[in-house]
């Protein structure tokens, strides 16, 4: 095992680590051990690689290729703020997402001075300023640049993406400013036109050069090569992978990620989402190919108020909001009636979350009759749907909890998949296969065929 590969991932929970042998495309050793990221870093990352060590026998490891991703210290925490609501602050934020990051705050039009301290108080690793098509409204984004450019400590980086006609305003209003501030393209230079993918790049790019130094896990560069973008990102790099394949291997098609955790819900499409019923007319901002989501009030541990205000129409087992109360608290399910418990709130978070990131059908009625509008991506024809996270993977019942993503012919009207393949991230190595197909990605696609399970 001479070509042994580490991935590893910083989690604000638990650190994971996974050995990779290269020359067979096989996984030798995994290990999940609590994560230090509020003493020291490297405490975590070396019982992780004490483990790997005791059961391949490797040594050296601190001398690999080790590559990381990181949602330690609360992940990649961004505010956006535009000026139309449904036009470029919903570009900012697809940017945001699109880059791993977990939106905190988004605000349209001009910030108040509530807004100001509500962004302050929230702390954000980086603000997101856009606002005007290039040539458009530039009084938007200006104030807001003044409104930021006040605020104390709790926000330092600053990213400008929007009309680049107030540019040079903008840089005279930061110029005496410490705060750091990059300026690149337009995520909306157009009206119906998005382009995040530069503003992607150097959110990335802000992640690696500075902020992962305020989350202490810079340490860790003593040990491993580099963190290279936040968890989420690895996740939709391997989504993208395993969709469209690289040179020399073709991939599994148009796919869906879900993702169920304790505080969040992830959902990652990677599909063109055009409208597949005749007569149908696309409406609202562009879809980008490859989207993410993220319902940061469907969690089963986190937030489970909004799940049992979800769950009032639903028949509930015996002492349902006794049992829910101990998964707040940190519990397992393991009696059945826990199981069961858990299983609802599992089919019914994934239900909710693909519901909102699926498309919709309007009926549109005008002068020439009914119309049908859809807004959003259809996705009824997607094929292919990958689970991952705790309550899917370590479910008896995951294909259940799948099946929950399913188009419904009673909600016709929600764009949602109707006979799609089930798979499972069983070995929770889709944040591996991410990191890897950064540098060997033909690799990185063969181990998501090996360990991804058909359900």
């Amino acid at each position: 095992m001479d070509d042994i590969r580490l991935l590893i991932d910083f989690g604000s929970t638990f650190t994971k680590v996974v050995a990779v042998d290269l020359d067979k495309v096989e996984v030798v050793a995994a290990a999940r051990v609590p994560s230090t990221v509020e003493s020291d870093i490297t405490a975590g990352l070396g019982e992780a690689l004490t483990k790997i060590e005791a059961n391949t026998g490797i040594g050296d490891l601190e001398e690999r290729e080790a590559l990381a991703c990181s949602s330690a210290g609360g992940g990649l925490r961004m505010v956006c703020a535009g000026f139309v609501p449904e036009l470029t602050s919903k570009a900012a934020n697809q940017a945001a997402l699109g880059a791993g990051a977990k939106v905190i705050g988004c605000y349209s039009h001009k910030l108040t001075q509530q807004e100001i301290k509500e962004i302050e108080a929230a702390s954000p690793d980086i603000v997101l300023l856009s606002g005007g098509t290039d040539g458009g409204d530039e009084q938007v984004i200006i104030h807001n640049a003044k409104m930021v450019s006040r605020t104390g400590n709790a926000v330092t980086n600053i990213i400008i993406a929007g009309n680049k006609t107030a540019y040079d305003e903008i840089r005279a209003i930061f110029s005496d400013n410490s705060k750091k501030v990059i300026y690149t393209r337009n995520v909306m230079p157009e009206i119906g036109v998005l382009d995040v993918a530069p503003c992607n790049r150097e959110i990335r790019d802000l992640f690696m050069k500075n902020i992962i130094e305020a989350k202490g896990i810079a340490r860790a560069k003593s040990i491993i090569k580099d963190v290279i973008m936040p968890t989420p990102s690895a996740v939709l790099e391997a989504a993208k992978l395993i969709a469209d394949g690289c040179e020399g291997a073709a991939g599994f098609g148009e796919l869906i990620v879900i993702d169920v955790g304790g505080a969040t819900t992830d959902v990652h499409s990677i599909a063109q989402g055009k409208p597949t019923q005749a007569d149908t007319i696309a409406a609202g901002l562009p879809e980008p190919y490859v989207k993410r989501t993220v319902e940061g009030d469907l969690g089963l541990k986190y937030n489970l108020d909004r799940l049992l205000e979800l769950v009032k129409v639903r028949e509930t087992p015996a002492n349902f909001d006794a049992i829910v109360q101990g998964f707040h608290e940190g519990k397992l399910p393991q009696t059945e009636e826990e199981c069961a418990c858990h299983l609802l709130l599992s089919c019914l978070t994934t239900e909710v979350a693909m519901s909102r990131h699926a498309g919709r059908i309007e009926v549109v009625y005008g002068p020439a009759g009914e119309r049908l509008v859809q807004y959003g991506k259809d996705l009824t024809r997607v094929k292919n749907v990958i689970g991952t996270g705790g309550p899917i993977i370590f479910s008896s019942k995951c294909r259940e909890i799948l099946q929950s993503v399913l188009f419904h012919e009673e909600n016709p009207f929600v764009l949602k998949p109707k006979d799609p393949k089930f798979y499972i991230d069983e070995q929770y190595i889709l944040y591996a296969v991410g990191l890897l197909s950064q540098v060997e990605p033909e690799k990185a696609l063969s181990l998501a065929r090996k360990y991804l399970k058909r359900i």
